[in-house]
């Protein structure tokens, strides 16, 4: 689309009653061109790496971090404290911003000043190489201003004109399964002693999450119903047990610790409305669901694992550590009784 420049783009923002995700969608864009649009309007570039960028954001005190895939939306106010950079990996740990950064996909951001009829909102836009959102960071009433100032001040980038040429999205990954290492993958699994040697077995065995729930087999991973997503928000919510609940995407994975309380459905979006913690969760886009089991030193770490219909992961939930507040057995009985597929077939 040739004609959408960047002053066009700012033309239909303007007339549009959408959000940037669903419009950038319609217009066949990154969501980040949007953002780029306004550019001198508004908008500064600025640098996107992390250890630069979050020390500055703790500055501003109480904000809403924002992170999304493509069906469902987590939103956390809090202030980014605790942070720990890394190459590779990087983190935020509180217990309201609580996040894990990948910072290779952290590639393109943005702080951005928007002034409509209710005041002026700012934001800091994170985007990967292919103009995806990977976080989003709103100020509220509270949030530092001479701190976000400050902040632009510090991080803006040379070229506050030139268009970015953005990579290619690529095409989801779907579910990988080694067949002849299934075997060994059974056996590695039993002998896990901590969630996180999860990622480097599936990775050495040429698998991925799905791929591996998929062939693992009972008792690590059952399929179940995807009924049982919405009935895992409802007793969690009546049950009042303490969940660990990871959304995330590429980039950027943020965790709600707490419990469920206020459930809002509307249409197809299953809502969490608590007063510090939004949860927008798309139950029609839920395509597998998994119950699954990982041994630990401190015993079994026990999740629901929702997968859309490409194989991307939607989220994870956890029972709360029993050292945090939570009740492992409590848990394990609560997901236990949710739908299997058998059972629903």
């Amino acid at each position: 689309m040739n004609d959408l420049t960047p002053s066009r783009l700012r033309e239909i923002k303007r007339e549009a009653n959408t959000r940037p995700f669903d419009l950038a969608a319609q217009l066949g864009l990154p969501e980040a061109a949007l953002v780029e649009a306004e550019l001198g309007f508004g908008t500064v570039r600025i640098d996107a790496t992390p250890g630069q960028l979050i020390p500055l954001v703790e500055r501003l005190g109480d904000v809403m971090a924002l992170i999304r895939n493509r069906s469902c939306v987590i939103e956390k106010v809090g202030t980014y404290r605790n942070f720990h950079d890394g190459e590779h990996a990087a983190m935020t740990l509180d217990a309201e911003i609580d996040t894990r950064i990948f910072p290779r996909h952290w590639v393109h951001a943005f702080a951005v000043e928007v002034t409509g009829e209710t005041g002026t909102r700012r934001s800091i836009q994170v985007f990967d190489a292919a103009g995806d959102a990977v976080h989003k960071i709103h100020l509220r009433d509270g949030s530092d201003l001479d701190a976000w100032v400050a902040l632009i001040d510090a991080l803006a980038l040379p070229d506050q004109q030139g268009l970015s040429d953005f990579a290619t999205r690529p095409a989801p990954e779907g579910a990988r399964i080694a067949d002849d290492k299934v075997e060994t993958l059974r056996q590695e699994w039993a002998k896990m002693t901590d969630t996180h040697q999860f990622n480097t077995l599936v990775r050495r065995l040429k698998m991925n999450r799905l791929g591996a729930n998929r062939s693992v087999g009972a008792p690590h991973a059952r399929q179940l119903d995807t009924s049982a997503v919405p009935l895992l928000l409802e007793r969690v919510r009546d049950s009042g047990q303490q969940v660990m609940l990871f959304v995330g995407n590429m980039g950027c994975i943020e965790i709600h610790s707490g419990p469920l309380v206020t459930l809002k459905p509307m249409g197809p979006w299953l809502n969490v409305m608590d007063p510090r913690f939004n949860l927008h969760l798309r139950g029609d886009h839920v395509a597998e669901v998994w119950l699954v089991n990982k041994p630990t030193k401190r015993g079994p770490a026990i999740s629901v694992e929702a997968f859309d219909a490409a194989g991307d992961l939607i989220f994870q939930c956890f029972g709360m550590r029993p050292e945090k507040g939570g009740d492992a057995d409590a848990w394990a009985a609560l997901v236990g009784g949710l739908p299997r597929q058998e059972a629903a077939a």
